[in-house]
């Protein structure tokens, strides 16, 4: 890129488009948020296909010192290239989400999304600790501000639970960045990974920073504020709170919890297989009940999200990038299901699932998206969420047979409860008047989930393309956290599970991992 600061110029582009849009009309200010959000994209598009796949670790380093040790200072790796790929990837789909639905303060409703954009992005990017924390907390203004404002009948109620319980946890994480910046006397996230805390230390600053991604991810039992969230949040919001912000907490534990605090890591992992476990089994169980699609829905992702969780923690390669795998899958697979929701609520006005049925008859487009993306939660092969799933129990089985006996339980009641609302929904008889005279998607709706449907197939067949910018940064990782590995009940083949940095090459020819890549 010849020092061309692409990463600044994708900060100031949502960002210049946001003011802009606090002082244009309504019809303007969506016209501006989509042009903003697709030159975006298109920055994307380039940024992906210049990313050396096999070079350095960080890649597209801005650095210019403010104050202190404090600095504008952005770069990515791949686990930052994907995540960003995907936020720029579903902005565009959000703003065209928004173009009817929303009619109140459209200007203001605007500038709220491309600020969000702004601070998601920078979030993936910050390598200074510090910058991270404003734009990982910043994230929650416009946040609260999409479902307070232009939120259902509770929203108040919603977006103060919202804001609070994500709060609190974070200002834990504050404290231990000031310990951690004092004490290693640097605030560079690269430096901070690769230095050594004492391991008493690392138990106390690994729980700092949990209480805040646990709470972002979310974790069972921190995970209450997510679904009356997602209920009273208009679509868009919903699609960009399943599909990126969600996954906060994930990049979390990847860039901070794991290589700056492997050995507290190693001997917490337990606890985090024990919790995620819970959490895949009773939300899937929860959701089997649920009448609300959107609850459904959400209650889905947090057992989605404790998979992520599991992977992370296998120390293996095949956990690791199942993980991130698995983060990609669900931000595209629920935002796209949020989507086919807001579809019908356009129309009927209600996302009670027993006022439907039929739709197959009178929508069969709209029956086909919902139908593969249905199957892609699931994890059919083929679909995105397979690849994803597959590796991260894999991983897991390498060290704890148990976690990953319990977490493939959660995935049968994953298909129980989605095929469940499927046939609710599409199938059976119409039962009202209201429902037989719903028309099929729109040229805007089959523009909107037709781009997420292509990528979620791309995922599943080729999935390749995805694991190749994070391999070289797994195996990074892999050589930091080897020292830490953590006691499993799986003792035949737990050594696999840790991939020394001097054979991480030939970590990838492994039969376990050779069908995925």
């Amino acid at each position: 890129m010849n020092g061309f600061p692409i990463l600044s110029v994708m900060l100031a582009v949502p960002a210049i488009a946001a003011v802009a849009c606090l002082f244009l009309s309504a019809q303007t200010a969506r016209l501006t948020a989509l042009g903003a959000t697709l030159v975006n994209l298109a920055l994307g598009v380039v940024l992906w296909l210049n990313f050396d796949i096999g070079g350095a670790q960080w890649q597209f380093v801005e650095s210019a010192p403010l104050f202190g040790r404090f600095g504008w200072a952005l770069g990515i790796d791949g686990y930052a290239l994907l995540l960003i790929a995907l936020s720029v990837f579903l902005m565009p789909i959000c703003i065209g989400a928004s173009w009817h639905a929303i009619q109140k303060r459209v200007p203001e409703y605007m500038s709220a999304f491309l600020f969000t954009e702004v601070l998601m992005i920078g979030t993936f990017a910050a390598q200074d600790i510090f910058l991270f924390y404003i734009f990982f907390e910043a994230g929650l203004i416009p946040m609260f501000l999409i479902i307070g404002i232009w939120g259902g009948a509770n929203r108040i109620y919603a977006s103060y639970k919202f804001f609070l319980y994500t709060l609190l946890g974070s200002l834990l994480m504050f404290i231990a960045m000031l310990y951690m910046s004092i004490t290693a006397n640097t605030t560079s996230i690269p430096v901070l990974m690769a230095y050594d805390f004492p391991a008493h230390v690392q138990t106390w600053l690994w729980l700092a920073f949990f209480a805040s991604f646990a709470v972002k991810m979310p974790m069972w039992p921190v995970h209450t504020w997510l679904p009356d969230a997602h209920v009273q949040a208009p679509t868009a919001g919903s699609v960009i709170l399943a599909g990126v912000l969600l996954k906060l907490g994930g990049y979390g534990f990847l860039r901070f919890s794991l290589p700056m605090f492997p050995e507290a890591s190693a001997q917490l992992t337990p606890l985090i297989f024990g919790l995620s476990a819970v959490a895949v089994i009773y939300t899937s169980l929860v959701a089997l009940v649920q009448a609300d699609m959107k609850k459904l829905i959400a209650y889905s992702s947090v057992a989605h999200m404790a998979i992520v969780t599991i992977g992370l923690f296998a120390f293996n390669a095949q956990g690791i990038e199942g993980a991130m795998m698995v983060m990609l899958g669900h931000g595209l697979v629920s935002g796209a299901l949020f989507l086919c929701v807001g579809v019908i609520y356009d129309r009927l006005h209600t996302r009670e699932i027993a006022r439907y049925g039929g739709l197959a008859i009178n929508m069969p487009r709209y029956a086909i998206f919902f139908l593969l993306f249905t199957m892609a939660s699931i994890g059919l092969p083929g679909t995105s969420n397979f690849v994803g799933e597959i590796l991260s129990l894999m991983g897991a089985y390498q060290v704890s047979t148990w976690t990953a006996l319990l977490c493939t339980t959660g995935i049968i009641l994953g298909a129980a409860y989605m095929l469940y609302l499927y046939r609710r929904v599409v199938f059976g008889e119409i039962k009202s008047d209201e429902v037989r005279a719903m028309p099929d998607l729109s040229r805007r709706e089959l523009w909107l989930l037709a781009p997420i449907a292509a990528v979620v197939l791309w995922m599943g067949v080729y999935p390749e393309s995805f694991l190749a910018p994070m391999r070289k940064d797994t195996q990074v990782l892999l050589a930091r956290i080897n020292r830490a590995q953590p006691a499993g009940d799986s003792k035949p083949t737990r050594g696999t599970g840790i991939i020394p940095s001097a054979h991480a090459e030939s970590a990838h020819d492994n039969p376990a991992s050779g069908e995925a890549h």
